[in-house]
């Protein structure tokens, strides 16, 4: 007879438990924030939640973390959320991807170890949210207006992944619901996380592309903490092409690691093999390779002291950027072996999918 006892057992390891929505440990207001019908509903949530909040005189200076060193303070600052007001309303470019980022939150709660918001976000770690929707939306429609007929696409997750924070916010669903009445206007997100129930139901009208981060297990699992799995974003793929969404993936960063041909084949399979038949009618992808800048690699090393990321500048070719900052990106001799082999398998698994860029 089979032993029950080790059966039960191996079917408990089977059984992953979900990702968790985040909850913050610690959340600070602006005062000016709870004027505003948004921040005092965010303020009664934390309320419910028993979550210790304190006030700030701005959402852009949170100088008394606790925490002793370094890395704890950054470690809580993960954990802390800001409410405030964006008083900056000129949208920065946002290629290749969108027209304008249109910033709704500033900062991420994963610890995805490669992350340029590592370098972007400096000495602010800490997550922030907007309050004031009207001022933002109002500044995306003089952008939309503007450039008409031309169409507009804004990016809402170049400082942030929307998604983690919706059912704190609802700043996504919001977006999502104002753009769909817009003939000029698109709105896209990228997210690593499975929660999109919020968005399920909403009338959008396919005028918000939704795109979820996927990678190699390899890279999931070493740098990407704090993040759903892979099989829950899946789900969640499925949940939104059901729900009539414009659906994209982005593959980011492709690493080059041992056995990255296995790793990304594996990916693309797996993929395939999971999402409804509804979720391959258009799909699109976007194809990131890994980069990273001296700044950027010495952060990391701070942050996560026993990461297994590779940052050798001397295996890498520098490539300049905006405003005269490089980075530094695989050779062109591997650039281009990455790209070969992950769209041969793209358009092997879905012959009509779209290869919107390679950077």
């Amino acid at each position: 007879m089979p032993n029950t006892s080790s059966i039960n057992k191996q079917r408990t390891k089977r059984i992953r438990k979900e990702t968790p929505a985040f909850v913050p440990d610690l959340v600070y207001f602006e005062p000016d924030a709870l004027q505003y019908p948004k921040g005092q509903h965010i303020m009664a949530w934390v309320k419910e939640q028993g979550i210790e909040y304190l006030m700030t005189t701005s959402h852009n200076r949170i100088t008394n973390l606790p925490g002793e060193g370094e890395l704890e303070k950054y470690r809580m600052a993960k954990r802390t959320l800001v409410v405030g007001i964006r008083k900056t309303l000129t949208f920065d470019q946002s290629k290749p991807s969108a027209e304008y980022a249109i910033p709704i939150g500033t900062g991420c709660i994963g610890h995805c170890h490669y992350c340029y918001l590592q370098t972007t976000l400096g000495s602010k770690p800490y997550i922030r949210v907007y309050v004031n929707t009207d001022d933002i939306w109002n500044a995306a429609k003089h952008y939309i207006e503007e450039r008409k007929p031309d169409l507009t696409r804004f990016e809402a997750s170049c400082t942030s992944d929307p998604l983690s924070l919706e059912h704190i916010t609802g700043n996504l669903s919001d977006l999502i619901v104002r753009m769909a009445a817009e003939e000029f206007g698109k709105l896209r997100f990228v997210t690593k996380y499975h929660h999109v129930e919020p968005l399920l139901q909403l009338a959008h009208q396919k005028r918000t592309d939704v795109r979820f981060s996927i990678n190699a297990d390899y890279v999931i699992k070493h740098f990407e903490p704090g993040t759903s799995r892979f099989e829950e974003r899946i789900q969640a793929a499925g949940k939104i092409a059901r729900a009539g969404y414009p659906l994209g993936f982005i593959i980011a960063p492709i690493y080059w690691y041992d056995g990255w041909e296995a790793g990304y084949a594996q990916l693309l399979e797996r993929l395939a093999e999971a999402l409804p038949e509804e979720a391959t009618w258009d799909l699109s992808f976007e194809l990131i390779q890994h980069r990273f800048t001296k700044t950027a690699k010495s952060v990391i090393k701070k942050r996560y002291p026993n990461s297994k990321l590779i940052m050798n500048e001397e295996e890498r070719k520098y490539k300049w950027g905006r405003w005269g900052q490089g980075k530094y990106v695989y050779p062109d001799e591997q650039a281009t072996l990455l790209k070969s082999f992950i769209s041969e398998r793209i358009y092997h698994h879905f012959p009509t999918a779209r290869i919107l860029y390679f950077t």
